[in-house]
């Protein structure tokens, strides 16, 4: 098989609105590698998306999956349950942020557990509205681009969308948006556009993801607890990419000396299978009548049986902390080619959550550089996303159980790249 045949198949029959980075397919991975069609090598810095932090195919995660494989596959929780759902939701209950008694609820999405959080703070709370922030993004739903503070290439052709949404700066010091100023625009919005007896929830990214891996400041995070405090607010954290072990902390609100009302959560949940989750106040959550959440993949035993195994791979090989160790190799390397890089505008993120932007000379994002940078590391086999409002950011999702070596490979390509 040809990536090129296969690439004909394709265009022939799916949508091109189903957007496709590489013109390679996929034929096998292991850990932070994989393997096309034709046998080339490429080192994984996408992760599907942020989803192995624990790497392809972990045996703990293979094992587990054929194990319950042999037992059930499906039964709908909501129809005949199983234990092996409640015990992830101890285990959630236990580690997410808040010295609160909490309850969890799985689903199958991310973008769905960010649906699932508002219609729980909605019923909570008898309220309509959302704040949510610019740059952000919560999934490709309705309610989920309402959401998103991004327009290309989501919301585009695809409204109306849901109303009582409404969209803040996000603080951002390199475009000079300050904490002031994003905290501000929250008041303002209550002055011009919505009562805040009338919001249900702030909902926001500890670290934007698509947004550019922008980094909230921890005066900000506060500032939001205290709005939300003030007002009777929910306050929703979307650690759907942040979560498990990314940031250097299991989740990343651990940073911030503030505990969520909602966490969601997904992608490195499951290791790669389709697992999401919302957490949250016990008496939050449990306002939603019997009936009113679920869903007929939710808490899939599968997927379930694998974030069991997340969990003990992330404790037992110390993914936390690696996560930093490896972030603090990768954040050095670029910082040490700031001198041969003068587009290198600014390094930032947060344990093995970074990220680099790109500048032109007079201080304009700088999307064909950072294309050109994309484009040549792929030919060298190493693979990573862009991202940002204005596509002038990489980011970098290894997982964090990549070997030193693949590590040392991949940082020496990036630099190659880099200086090219």
């Amino acid at each position: 098989m040809k990536n090129a045949d296969l690439v004909r198949r394709k265009d022939a029959a799916t949508p091109r609105g189903v957007g496709v980075m590489c013109s390679f397919y996929a034929e096998r991975a292991e850990n932070a590698e994989l393997w096309d069609v034709e046998g080339n090598r490429y080192i994984d810095f996408a992760a599907g998306i942020a989803v192995l932090n624990t790497g392809h195919r972990h045996p703990r995660l293979v094992a587990a999956v054929r194990q319950q494989m042999d037992r059930f596959s499906h039964t709908a929780y909501q129809i005949v349950p199983y234990e092996s759902y409640i015990e992830l939701a101890e285990k959630i209950n236990a580690r997410a942020v808040g010295a609160f008694h909490k309850k969890t609820a799985f689903f199958t999405t991310g973008a769905e557990a960010v649906e699932n959080a508002i219609k729980i703070a909605r019923a909570a709370t008898g309220r309509p509205g959302v704040v949510a922030f610019s740059g952000g993004f919560h999934g490709r739903t309705l309610m989920g681009m309402a959401l998103t503070g991004k327009v290309v290439p989501y919301k585009v052709g695809f409204g109306p969308f849901p109303g009582d949404v409404f969209h803040a700066p996000y603080p951002n010091s390199l475009h000079g948006i300050s904490v002031q100023d994003a905290l501000l625009s929250i008041q303002q919005l209550f002055k011009s556009d919505i009562d805040p007896k009338r919001v249900a929830a702030i909902i926001f990214e500890p670290v934007q993801g698509e947004g550019g891996f922008n980094v909230a400041p921890k005066e900000f995070v506060q500032g939001l607890r205290a709005i939300c405090d003030e007002h009777g607010i929910l306050l929703i954290a979307d650690e759907v990419q942040t979560g498990f072990g990314r940031t250097g902390k299991l989740f990343a609100m651990e940073h911030f000396d503030v505990a969520p009302d909602l966490t969601t959560m997904a992608k490195s949940l499951a290791g790669g299978m389709p697992l999401s989750a919302v957490c949250g106040r016990a008496e939050v959550m449990d306002a939603p009548a019997p009936g009113g959440l679920g869903g007929t993949y939710a808490g899939n035993p599968l997927a379930v049986a694998s974030a069991l195994a997340v969990m003990d791979v992330i404790e037992e090989e110390n993914l936390v902390e690696r996560g930093t160790v490896l972030g603090n190799r990768l954040r050095d390397r670029l910082d040490g080619l700031r001198s041969r890089v003068p587009q290198i505008a600014e390094v930032r993120g947060m344990g093995a959550m970074i990220a680099v932007e790109f500048q032109k000379a007079d201080g304009t994002p700088d999307a064909e550089f950072t294309k050109q940078v994309q484009s040549r590391a792929l030919e060298r086999g190493l693979l990573y996303l862009s991202c940002g409002v204005y596509g002038n950011v990489i980011r970098f999702l290894f997982p964090l159980t990549i070997s030193d070596s693949v590590m040392d490979e991949a940082l020496a390509i990036l630099a190659e790249t880099l200086t090219a």
